[in-house]
Order: structure tokens, then C-alpha cells, then sequence
């Protein structure tokens, strides 16, 4: 499973420049914009479909262990 760190709190600038700076490092990429009229777009780059769909499972693992950790219920 792929391991999932945290952007909270990280600057727009921040994120593409640490990717600029990381392009060899980079396979794929995926991305959600929240615009200021609550629109959300999102999308992908070459990744196929299996690897996006590891990559959602991953992100949820991890929600999931942060909510068992806000509430408590450590696994």
C-alpha cells in the first residue's frame, strides 16, 4: 500500500514546488481543487486506473486512522 503523508497546512506554492523539484521521484499525479465559489474539479495524470484506484484506497486507510485516533478507538 502506498504511504500517505499529510499536506495540512501546506502552501499551493509549496506543494508544486517541492514537485518541480522532485519531477524524477514523481509517477503519477492526482489532484482536487476546492475553487472560492465551492466548485471542486479534479483529475489525474497518466496514472491507469488500477494505480488511482490503489491511491484512493490508501487515502481512505488513512482518513480511516486518523478518525479511530481522533476518537479514541486506537487500532
Amino acid at each position: 500500500m502506498a504511504e500517505v503523508r499529510s499536506l495540512h497546512g501546506v502552501t499551493t506554492a509549496e506543494i508544486f514546488s517541492d514537485g518541480l523539484e522532485n519531477l524524477d521521484k514523481i509517477e503519477s499525479v492526482a489532484l482536487a481543487l476546492k475553487w472560492k465559489d465551492g466548485t471542486v474539479t479534479a483529475g489525474s495524470s497518466t496514472a491507469d486506473p488500477a494505480t488511482l484506484a490503489l491511491l484512493v484506497l490508501a487515502l481512505d486507510n488513512y482518513q480511516r486512522h486518523l478518525l479511530s485516533l481522533m476518537s479514541g478507538d486506537e487500532e
